[in-house]
């Protein structure tokens, strides 16, 4: 019996209703006929699965490989093991929580962006990365581009969004609204994470427009946590330190 449920267990999540409703008690198997097909699904259903993870990762584009380890909370006070902890569960995803990530270049913004994004493909949601005038590229260029339209559907079915570099690039007013209504679209309906190295403050002199930037911050902040990175640049002292580990 329970070589039957596992054939209907994953003839089910293989989308092969006919086996899964199937009544096997008149069927005349072999002893081990059961345990050949279990083996087979379960191949076949580990075989899908990873090809669907390639495709996630293929599609995501996300540029490295990061993890929450690798995130040295002793140089960066700004978050604590504990957040990482939550973030790193995802469940604030399934909820369509934000996340927003502030501070100057180099104090782990993107760090934790990518570390999240990694983590979230193993677990199989689907995620999409891109720098915020990569973003403006796809969002100006859908309608002429294939490729740009490709990658704007796949955004719009995306569990998570994280946008990078906020702030590096000013935008006009035409970009704004562009991106005001992709988030309107992905309100509460897609996570999306943001890292800038600009406050609040900034952004509507960034976005070129106060009412805009008004409306914009209104939504993804509604279900939103908002964590500032201070300090030095962790690139520039580790690469301080080892230029004075050559020098000795």
């Amino acid at each position: 019996m329970d070589n039957i449920k596992a054939i209907k267990d994953y003839a089910k999540k293989l989308g092969l209703t006919n086996i899964s409703e199937t009544e096997f008690d008149s069927f005349v198997v072999p002893s081990d006929g059961y345990k050949f097909m279990v083996n087979c699904l379960e191949s076949e259903y580990q075989y899908r699965n990873q090809k669907a993870k390639e495709r996630r990762i293929k599609q995501a584009r996300i540029p490295a490989y990061k993890t929450f380890g690798e995130f040295d909370t002793e140089f960066q006070s700004g978050i604590s093991k504990e957040q990482l902890n939550t973030l790193s569960n995802l469940n604030w995803i399934d909820n369509i929580y934000n996340l927003i990530l502030l501070g100057p270049p180099g104090t782990g913004k993107t760090h934790v962006a990518l570390a999240i994004g990694n983590r979230a493909l193993e677990m199989g949601y689907k995620v999409f990365f891109c720098s915020m005038d990569t973003l403006i590229h796809i969002l100006k260029t859908h309608e002429i581009s294939r490729a740009s339209a490709t990658k704007l559907n796949y955004i719009k079915k995306c569990h998570l969004l994280i946008i990078d570099e906020l702030g590096y690039l000013p935008i006009d007013k035409i970009e704004t609204n562009m991106f005001f209504q992709l988030i309107s679209y992905l309100y509460e309906h897609t996570s999306v994470i943001i890292t800038s190295n600009k406050g609040f403050d900034g952004w509507a002199d960034l976005l070129g427009d106060t009412v805009l930037a008004t409306a914009l911050l209104d939504r993804l902040t509604y279900k939103c946590q908002v964590i500032s990175l201070s300090g030095d640049s962790y690139r520039l002292a580790h690469r301080q330190n080892i230029f004075k580990e050559l020098q000795k």
